[in-house]
């Protein structure tokens, strides 16, 4: 009898809470929180400004390996985080802040270029793991590599 009233009172529970819609369950005072909430988390996020996002190297010989920095700028109202750098090919490599920067203040990424191997136009993307809004940020280089005589 008593293994009835416990399936008897499940099987009621269960039917009266169906009838209610999830929208009647949402306390509007949590949604407005939330809603605040949310807006002050993007707005006290780091926000990347870089000097460029770009760098033409020209024309450069087969072999050479050139460098460019990328200045850096922390524009948002909290820490800037870079956990990764990395490159579209082996032959690009990123160096980038191991320390947060803090708000207003800057740093540099470093990208090195090695052309040993590559020839005529060349176009690599280093794309910057951070803890911004988007999560990464893209910056390029590019140049025209005259290949070495034969």
């Amino acid at each position: 009898m008593k293994i009835k009233f416990i399936v008897l009172s499940a099987f009621l529970s269960m039917a009266l809470s169906c009838n209610q819609s999830a929208t009647s369950k949402i306390d509007q005072t949590n949604l407005e929180e939330a809603k605040v909430r949310d807006a002050n988390a993007v707005t006290g996020m780091p926000i990347v400004k870089f000097d460029k996002t770009e760098h033409d190297f020209g024309v450069i010989n087969e072999g050479e390996v050139v460098e460019t920095t990328f200045e850096i700028e922390n524009v948002g109202t909290s820490d800037l985080v870079i956990t990764n750098a990395f490159a579209t090919c082996g032959c690009t490599v990123p160096e980038w802040p191991k320390e947060p920067i803090k708000p207003k203040e800057k740093g540099l990424l470093k990208v090195s270029f090695d052309s040993n191997g590559r020839q005529n136009k060349q176009s690599k993307t280093i794309t910057i793991t951070t803890n911004t809004e988007n999560g990464s940020e893209n910056v390029s280089i590019k140049t025209f590599v005259t290949p070495k005589a034969k």
